[in-house]
């Protein structure tokens, strides 16, 4: 039977649910819903710029917490509480892929979020396959 393992992102509390950032299996790593806290901090910025470039650093501290990198990836789960924020994740997005021949899937919504939240990304990844 396989272990499972917590992940956790240093610096960044999780204060709001009794979860972990992720969760891993062999090769699999699947995570909640990372959101844009600085991790040198532990605080949430209050503009959506922040918020978005914020999260995508936790998502590859996450992965570092896996044993991956961010090309492990295969799926992002993208939730705005505002359309506004699209345009800041964008940006973070190609700078984390900026080969067009090389992303992940990804899908982004409109949601109800938590309001302090712009952005809230979920990831999936396999290990290893990159």
């Amino acid at each position: 039977m396989a272990k499972r393992q917590v992940l956790t992102i240093p610096g960044v509390p999780h204060h709001s649910n009794p979860i972990p950032h992720g969760a891993k299996i062999g090769n699999m790593v699947y995570s909640s819903a990372i959101s844009g806290a600085d991790p040198d901090t532990g605080e949430l910025p209050e503009d959506a710029e922040a918020q978005a470039w914020n999260t995508f650093k936790n998502i590859r501290l996450l992965m570092a917490e896996a044993g991956g990198t961010v090309d492990d990836i295969i799926k992002f789960s993208v939730s705005l509480r505002d359309e506004a924020a699209r345009k800041f994740v964008n940006e973070a997005w190609l700078d984390m892929y900026p080969d067009e021949n090389n992303r992940p899937a990804r899908h982004t919504q409109d949601a109800k979020i938590n309001p302090r939240y712009f952005v809230q990304i979920e990831v999936i990844a396999v290990l290893g396959e990159t």
